[in-house]
């Protein structure tokens, strides 16, 4: 997994960077992969409906999974690589990191 370094700070205090990540509705249940500049702010908004249509009609409210990028550009390829694969290598890969499928955001923001 990408670590986050601080390569900036954007003016509410988070890195400059980009992330991409998975959000579930239980375990092995629905995921979306998607990816932003502000993850706090997106997981947000997927858990208040208001993130996209996909993550309100199958109720994705947990970050299981998140990888940060330097770059929109590699932020943007790895999360069309992640969204190419079939399921069970979007599972492995969240399992690898996190077993139990427990929110993560704090883990990757704190």
């Amino acid at each position: 997994m990408a670590r986050q370094v601080l390569v900036g700070v954007r003016r509410d205090g988070g890195p400059i960077g980009f992330w991409v990540y998975i959000m579930a509705n239980r375990r092995n249940g629905t995921t979306y992969v998607g990816q932003t500049d502000d993850l706090a702010r997106r997981v947000h908004q997927h858990r208040n409906g208001t993130g996209s249509d996909y993550t309100r009609k199958y109720g994705c409210k947990t970050l299981v999974w998140a990888e940060w990028h330097e770059t929109r550009a590699g932020a943007f390829r790895r999360e069309r690589r992640i969204k190419e694969w079939n399921r069970a290598w979007k599972l492995r890969l969240i399992e690898e990191m996190n077993p139990t499928w427990s929110d993560r955001l704090e883990h990757y923001l704190g």
